[in-house]
């Protein structure tokens, strides 16, 4: 894994980039949509955005926890939680980019191989 995590800014300077509105208004955008977001899966509502997912708010019964520390039983509470579930056009889409990396990983072996025999 790369390691990198996309941030609001980085969402920001990409809407900057390739729609071309001020930095301003491009956060402003940015910020608008994540909190329509965030209103709508805390009033219990489902978000869908085709191509890529859907957040959802599950119902979790109370049920039976255990301190690791102590291993003393604790009831945990029933809550709400919210859970993402990409759509089939995002999985394809990790499935390929890992499917790319697998083979450039292996022609980069195999290369390194050739190298090590030629020696």
């Amino acid at each position: 894994m790369s390691g990198k995590t996309l941030t609001r800014a980085d969402l920001s300077e990409a809407v900057f980039r390739k729609i071309g509105l001020s930095r301003t208004e491009s956060a402003s955008l940015v910020e608008m949509i994540l909190e329509e977001i965030c209103d709508t899966i805390s009033r219990g509502e489902s978000v869908k955005i085709s191509s890529f997912g859907s957040f959802l708010v599950r119902d979790k019964n109370e049920r039976i926890g255990r301190n690791p520390k102590t291993g003393e039983e604790v009831p945990i509470s029933p809550r709400k939680v919210t859970v993402f579930k990409p759509s089939n056009v995002l999985k394809e889409r990790i499935l390929e980019a890992h499917e790319r990396k697998t083979v450039a990983a292996n022609d980069d072996n195999y290369l390194g191989e050739e190298v090590r025999a030629a020696e």
